[in-house]
């Protein structure tokens, strides 16, 4: 297991004078797991304490990177890739927390219209294999052939995937069907991890796996709590202001999707790795969209979904979801946030 980088800030706060110790604030760091960076802040009476709950975190998040996993196996565990691998041959006994999973991306399914689709994997390996190949040898990169596409969407209807709750089993009934849980894997077990902690008494905390943010609580703070104050990226790298915006929250996830995350170039275009089920294609409408809501399973879902919608259908879309609020950067540049987004900001950057 990879060792957690501790740095310990010097950082003290009283709490209600005699009733509480001094807290310090602490942060982990850590790599590897979800293929990002994990970092881990919260408050606690000692190095020790802090310690000790950073690699419980690190240990819970350990078990869901290799189940959601789809590219690597590990000894003794049945994952996504196991079901990739089993594909048209057999059903496979996996995990609860993957049959959980699965049923969770399920719901997003029908409640985005089919825009968030886990089964959409056939394409999005394609494209993961041309940009990897593109990064590797940009002279060489290339777009996916719109007939090879257009062959693997053959076989992303979600119907395929056939779960069987009582057995604990998952049959993907085509051998060129794949999973691709890119989309939701990593709030979902952001999300699960902290609804964990939550259960054990964690009061406050603040967790990023690869930018999926999940507060619990909001900061210790001399008069009581405050909010946790995350900056929302300029999806511009051109521009000198490097954030659009702070928002404020207190036991909320805040998730973001964006063109400028992963990408390649081919012919001085970029190609980015949100792909657009209806085109086949990287999706055109925004550079970055941004969720705030209380689950971060939902949040993350729901990013990658509304980055794949028109602004008018997702503007309709969020206003029925109670909770949930969400930040759109279009291609031009403009900033639209929903109608209860507002209430999150600390202040406005554009």
């Amino acid at each position: 297991m990879r060792r957690l980088t501790l740095l310990f800030l010097a950082v003290m706060l009283m709490f209600t004078v005699g009733c509480r110790p001094k807290t310090t604030r602490y942060q982990a760091e850590f790599l590897g797991l979800f293929d990002t960076v994990t970092t881990i802040i919260g408050y606690a009476e000692s190095k020790e304490e802090f310690t000790a709950l950073a690699r419980e975190i690190q240990e819970q998040l350990t078990k869901y990177h290799q189940l959601f996993d789809i590219y690597n196996s590990y000894e003794g565990v049945n994952n996504l890739k196991t079901i990739n691998d089993l594909a048209g041959i057999a059903p496979v006994k996996v995990d609860q927390e993957i049959i959980a999973l699965l049923l969770f991306a399920k719901e997003q399914y029908f409640a985005t219209g089919g825009v968030l689709n886990i089964a959409f994997g056939p394409v999005l390996k394609i494209w993961h294999d041309y940009r990897t190949n593109g990064i590797l040898d940009p002279l060489a990169a290339e777009v996916p052939p719109r007939q090879l596409l257009e062959e693997a969407v053959r076989y992303t209807a979600v119907e395929g995937m056939i779960i069987d709750e009582a057995a604990s089993t998952v049959y993907l009934s085509a051998a060129e069907m794949r999973l691709d849980v890119g989309a939701v894997a990593k709030g979902y077990a952001v999300e699960r991890v902290a609804q964990d902690l939550e259960a054990k008494g964690v009061a406050s905390l603040l967790l990023s796996v690869g930018g999926n943010i999940r507060a619990i609580g909001g900061k210790p703070d001399r008069k009581g709590v405050k909010p946790w104050k995350i900056g929302i990226k300029n999806p511009d790298p051109e521009s000198p202001v490097t954030q659009l915006c702070n928002v404020l929250i207190v036991g909320e996830a805040v998730v973001s999707s964006g063109s400028y995350e992963r990408y390649y170039t081919v012919n001085g275009t970029r190609y980015h790795h949100i792909i657009d089920p209806t085109t086949l294609m990287p999706a055109a409408y925004f550079t970055s969209v941004t969720v705030i809501g209380r689950d971060s399973g939902l949040a993350d879902a729901w990013s990658t979904a509304l980055f794949n919608l028109p602004l008018e259908i997702g503007q309709r879309l969020v206003e029925g979801i109670d909770g949930v609020e969400a930040l759109w950067v279009t291609e031009s540049g403009d900033v639209i946030y929903s109608k209860g987004f507002g209430k999150y900001l600390e202040e406005k950057a554009w």
